[in-house]
């Protein structure tokens, strides 16, 4: 299932945060500025587009206008963003069709928690997780929980060595620090003394044919934790 938001905001590093956020969690994302290029983008897309987001204030209309213009067109989900504290803003854009709002100044992981929300609600979520991961001639079969290297030698990977792989893989340049990435494939944080987190990424770089000594694929940051230091392609 397509997972394509278009966002709209005149405030140009509002629109490149959200990008980049949104991006990194794997959805894939279209910008507008103001109103004329929100319908422009809206005509060409609005076929592909699971979800909008749409800025109240505007230099040439408002979110209002705008929502009430998708509406007359398509179903897809909407979230307001506005900056005003008065609740009339709330009431007005679900009364034009609008799914959800957030009130500026918000997070982006906010804004993620509602857009999942609105997607899982539609059945998109479960359907769209990637399958596929391509990183630095490497390939993940997410499903088969196999890895392919560059040469095309395939392995099957254990349950750690997965989790800790596609944990990275949906994190890409993101540093991890140790006790998320223990909690997340041990279950638990770390003890003071524990070197397992370590030992498994020492395992999974050899599998990586990353050197221990001069990774450049999972790096170490030093009294953190780690980061993978590649691009990631995802897909179906």
């Amino acid at each position: 299932m397509k997972r394509t938001i278009l966002v709209v905001d005149d405030d140009q590093k509002i629109r490149t945060l959200l990008k980049t956020y949104l991006e990194k969690n794997q959805y894939d994302v279209r910008l507008a500025h103001d109103g004329g290029s929100f319908l422009s983008e809206f005509e060409r897309f609005s076929d592909q587009l699971s979800l909008c987001v749409l800025d109240v204030m505007l230099p040439d209309t408002d979110g209002f206008a705008l929502c009430q213009q998708v509406r007359r067109r398509s179903e897809v989900p909407v979230i307001m963003l506005t900056a005003s504290a008065d609740e009339t803003d709330r009431v007005v854009g679900l009364e034009l069709g609008a799914d959800d709002y957030i009130g500026k100044p918000f997070s982006p992981r906010e804004l993620l928690a509602r857009i999942k929300a609105i997607h899982r609600r539609a059945g998109l979520e479960r359907s769209s997780v990637p399958r596929y991961y391509r990183f630095s001639g490497f390939v993940l079969d997410a499903l088969e929980r196999v890895l392919i290297d560059p040469q095309g030698v395939s392995s099957d990977l254990t349950g750690m060595d997965y989790q800790l792989l596609k944990l990275f893989l949906d994190h890409p340049g993101e540093v991890l620090d140790r006790n998320r990435l223990a909690e997340a494939t041990r279950g638990r944080d770390l003890g003071p003394l524990d070197r397992a987190l370590d030992v498994q990424v020492s395992r999974l770089r050899q599998r990586l044919h990353d050197d221990g000594k001069q990774p450049t694929l999972i790096k170490t940051v030093r009294g953190t934790g780690y980061v993978l230091s590649t691009t990631v392609e995802v897909g179906s």
